[in-house]
């Protein structure tokens, strides 16, 4: 790790290693928490001029925090990944905590920068529809245009994340009435699959032009390797752009809309919470704008206390 000492390296690989074994620790997520520990580490030596051992990282307080965030602010960090940042770094001196007994009482109380909240919009029923048509009538080879019909129907008929679509292989053919899906931190979900989504599917796998095996990736680009999310948030962007949809009409929010317009045909939170893989029912609340009441109703029904007294 350069810039800071083999051992802070091995305190970042421990701290990992632990989150690993406890489960719930997704590649992904590892990945960008060991960015986040090693930035910090590489902060700390040119901050204090000296190597980092259990020594001196008992020693890390407010101060050293600030002056870090001021750095990452000067860069152009943004507040709501500044928090992230430090959400993991927080994380990390936990895990010093309980091994090696330190003090971090400093650094749990350091609070994040002020952010306001960023929700998807949903993209109204009517022009989710027109998207996934457009996208079928659109220019290029028909299987692309099939490939990509069939991930935004994932996405808008059965709310899957993009990352969700993109890691299903020619294993999960052919679809079902359901799929298992396996969500952020390994999480697995049991998620139906609407008719329309599922034809899609099933079509795009029979033109595409590169042959399919059980554990190979479903969904391919044009050389044959993996599709890529960049490639279908492109292929939204120029949707949304010949239908003069509003810059909010992203990938994502096809997701949101799926839960969005359950909700309003009488869904209950509850359900809408376990289709889209939310580990709390409040993230599903914050996530649809849900007004307290409602919560509190659902809330009331599935609480053993609640539904005894």
């Amino acid at each position: 790790m350069s810039g800071a000492s083999s051992h802070s390296a091995l305190l970042i690989n421990g701290w990992l290693s632990a989150r690993t074994a406890v489960g719930g620790a997704s590649p992904n997520t590892d990945a960008g928490y060991r960015r986040d520990a090693t930035s910090f580490m590489r902060f700390l030596v040119k901050y204090h001029g000296e190597e980092l051992g259990l020594e001196r990282l008992a020693k890390v307080g407010r101060r050293d925090l600030r002056a870090w965030m001021a750095h990452e602010r000067n860069k152009g960090i943004s507040p709501r990944t500044l928090a992230r940042k430090l959400s993991a770094i927080k994380g990390f001196f936990r895990w010093l905590a309980r091994e090696h007994s330190l003090d971090i009482t400093e650094i749990e109380i350091t609070r994040p920068p002020r952010f306001s909240a960023r929700l998807p919009r949903a993209i109204a029923q009517d022009d989710a529809l027109e998207l996934l048509e457009f996208t079928g009538q659109g220019e290029g080879r028909a299987w692309v245009r099939a490939r990509d019909v069939a991930v935004l129907a994932l996405l808008y008929g059965c709310g899957l994340r993009i990352s969700e679509a993109l890691s299903l292989t020619h294993g999960s053919l052919p679809l079902g009435d359901t799929i298992r899906i396996k969500g952020k931190g390994g999480k697995e979900r049991i998620v139906p699959v609407v008719k329309y989504a599922r034809q899609a599917v099933d079509n795009y796998a029979k033109i595409c032009p590169y042959p399919g095996e059980p554990g190979k990736r479903l969904f391919l680009g044009v050389r044959g390797g993996p599709l890529n999310q960049r490639q279908v948030r492109r292929v939204v962007e120029q949707a949304r752009f010949s239908l003069g949809l509003p810059q909010t009409a992203t990938p994502h929010a096809l997701r949101h809309s799926f839960a969005t317009h359950i909700l309003n045909a009488g869904g209950e939170l509850r359900a809408i919470q376990e289709l889209l893989g939310h580990s709390s029912l409040s993230t599903t609340q914050s996530y649809l704008k849900v007004e307290t009441s409602r919560v509190l109703s659902v809330y009331r029904a599935s609480h053993p206390r609640e539904s005894e007294t």
